[in-house]
């Protein structure tokens, strides 16, 4: 059975969109880092991308394909009580958006990505998540990642998650 090159959670996204992410776990994957896209979060949020590293560090990229989604995401911040780092991740054109103050560039690291791989043009901050916090957050992405792989052997366990 082939595989598509795309993630299945990003098959309904924009081609764009897809392509970002494509490139985005390429680069994860060179550094040890593992991701899962479309991860829920407890406070209802949902992550385009959640990566977790040889320590157990979580990182959370948010991907932004145009300027007029960039410009309009109000929620963004919700997501740093989650992860270690956070990235946003855009194609070329729109990497010069992120310097304005309100995407915070000396936190937010960005990332330029296609297809083929993915580019880190900004580190960003590290913010170490509480103990109990990792636990918990960690436990979930592995649960979540262990329930998407048993849905690939029985597609009918997909239902519930």
């Amino acid at each position: 059975m082939a595989s598509s090159p795309i993630p299945d959670c990003f098959l309904d996204a924009p081609p764009i969109a897809a392509e970002v992410a494509r490139g985005v776990t390429r680069l994860f994957c060179r550094h040890d880092l593992f991701a899962m896209c479309e991860v829920p979060l407890p406070n209802g949020r949902r992550a385009d991308l959640m990566a977790i590293g040889a320590k157990g560090e979580l990182t959370i990229v948010e991907i932004k394909i145009s300027r007029a989604d960039l410009l309009g995401d109000q929620k963004w911040t919700d997501y740093l009580d989650y992860c270690d780092r956070f990235f946003w991740a855009v194609p070329q054109l729109l990497a010069p958006l992120l310097e304005q103050d309100r995407f915070l560039p000396q936190d937010a690291g960005l990332l330029v990505a296609d297809r083929y791989d993915a580019a880190v043009v900004r580190e960003p901050s590290t913010r170490p998540l509480a103990p109990a916090r990792r636990k918990a957050e960690t436990l979930r992405f592995a649960r979540r990642a262990a329930r998407r792989l048993s849905a690939q052997i029985d597609p009918s366990l997909g239902e519930s998650f």
